[in-house]
């Protein structure tokens, strides 16, 4: 009862400083000339298809070799991944070679590599739903939810309260301040499970009491900030009567994921059991991934939380998951997310960030980020039981970040909820959490990783 009192008065705590931060910022308005799209928006110029192919080559080479050179020095292969795309685009290249960089990555390409990230984001966010074991959460399951959520209460409040300075001065017009405040918590809120399984894979700890409790806090909390993230944008389409729509076709949608979707997908799994993975159902797959990316898209949320939520609803431990990943895990990888980096790199803008007032505004993001996520998380973890060291590390490693991040980010501005320049800010704070970790891990808790980690693999894993 004390536990459950306990995890009620954090709820509690969570909805009355979102409700206090709304009502304070209930009168506050966002800059008027801000443009809500960065360099993606479409061009009437038409693109050929030499320049979409030279900026995917572009882009996976130099990827490939930035994120080798990453996982040398310890550190996640999707940071390379990002950082090609950064420099291939306005911020580096663009500034000291602008005929180089318009011909690799000139506007017109935008769109088309637009659409190949968006179906790289779906596939793999479907591989993220079906790397999520939650059968870990069985007999810890209350320890688990408390941590994971505290994790995700702190940072929220702290991001909504960050909100109240941001707003005026990076916000979008148009956009209400309940929309901006509930994506900046999400935002701050969101763990990495893939990155945060790469970690601990490398240093051979995924299967110790800590690593567990880990993977365990990151995969609820993963669930949690996309539902979060889910309202918050379905709030920001609210404009355009998206919450009728929502509140009408969010049960439809869920009733047949569960009572259709989940027997067929139970079903296609016992096919696959013994014979392979056929094309036949591997269409039958892809398929299922695609409709439901539908649903949600047409309900006004996003493409990635369908597809996210049918990989949750598929049998982990089936062959027909391993069949799937075995076959897909590399092209998605290799071939697909490339354009998502590049697109990134073509929004996120360091020329944005001209002044000390704005990287001032940067270093507040990474810092509130970081408190929020080593702080709830720690500190929930040491009130659970954990040592002081493995409080610590538990607090280090829920603040990872990695790609989950960055399709958030694009997410809110795609939906015009954040300004090209805020955008520029969040990205760098997800490179730099997520720098930041292995480096803080080695130093507050000596002997918890190996000194060299295996071979790269999956960006954002």
């Amino acid at each position: 009862m004390r536990r459950l009192g306990s995890y009620l008065l954090l709820l509690g705590l969570g909805a009355a400083g979102f409700w206090l931060a709304c009502r304070w910022g209930a009168g506050l308005v966002p800059p008027v000339a801000v443009a809500a799209a960065g360099p993606g928006t479409p061009t009437p110029i038409p693109a050929s298809l030499l320049h979409f192919l030279l900026a995917l080559a572009a882009v996976v080479g130099l990827g490939g070799l930035l994120s080798r050179a990453f996982k040398r020095l310890g550190q996640s292969p999707v940071i390379g991944e990002v950082l090609a795309g950064i420099l291939l685009g306005p911020s580096l290249l663009g500034r000291l070679a602008p005929g180089l960089e318009g011909f690799l990555l000139p506007a017109s390409v935008a769109p088309y590599l637009g659409m190949v990230a968006q179906l790289g984001v779906i596939l793999y966010m479907f591989q993220v739903g079906l790397d999520l074991d939650l059968s870990e959460l069985k007999g810890r399951g209350h320890v688990t939810v408390a941590i994971s959520h505290a994790s995700i209460i702190l940072p929220f409040l702290l991001g909504t309260g960050l909100s109240l300075w941001l707003y005026p001065r990076y916000g979008v017009a148009g956009v209400p301040f309940t929309a901006f405040a509930l994506f900046m918590g999400v935002a701050l809120s969101i763990t990495a499970f893939p990155v945060l399984a790469r970690i601990l894979g490398d240093a051979g700890i995924d299967r110790t009491p800590l690593g567990v409790l880990a993977l365990s806090c990151a995969a609820v909390d993963d669930v949690t900030a996309w539902c979060l993230l889910a309202v918050a944008m379905a709030v920001a389409g609210a404009k355009v009567g998206g919450l009728w729509v929502l509140a009408l076709g969010l049960p439809a949608y869920l009733g047949m994921m569960l009572l259709l979707i989940r027997p067929l997908l139970l079903k296609l799994s016992s096919r696959v059991h013994g014979r392979g993975l056929g094309v036949g159902t591997l269409a039958m797959v892809l398929w299922l991934v695609l409709l439901s990316a539908v649903g949600t898209e047409a309900l006004g949320i996003h493409a990635v939380f369908g597809a996210f939520l049918l990989g949750a609803l598929t049998p982990h431990d089936s062959a027909l998951v391993r069949d799937f990943k075995a076959r897909f895990k590399d092209a998605v990888a290799v071939l697909l997310l490339p354009a998502f980096f590049a697109y990134t790199g073509m929004r996120t803008q360091l020329g944005l960030l001209d002044g000390g007032a704005q990287w001032l505004a940067c270093g507040a993001i990474v810092l509130v980020a970081t408190l929020g996520k080593f702080g709830g998380a720690g500190v929930a973890g040491r009130l659970s039981g954990l040592s002081g060291r493995d409080a610590t590390a538990l607090g280090l490693l829920m603040n990872t970040r990695g790609m989950v991040e960055l399709i958030a980010l694009n997410i809110g501005l795609d939906l015009g909820v954040i300004s090209p320049t805020l955008f520029t800010m969040m990205v760098m704070m997800a490179l730099v959490t997520t720098l930041a970790t292995v480096p803080a891990l080695r130093l507050l808790t000596p002997g918890l990783l190996r000194p060299a980690p295996g071979p790269a693999t999956m960006p954002g894993s």
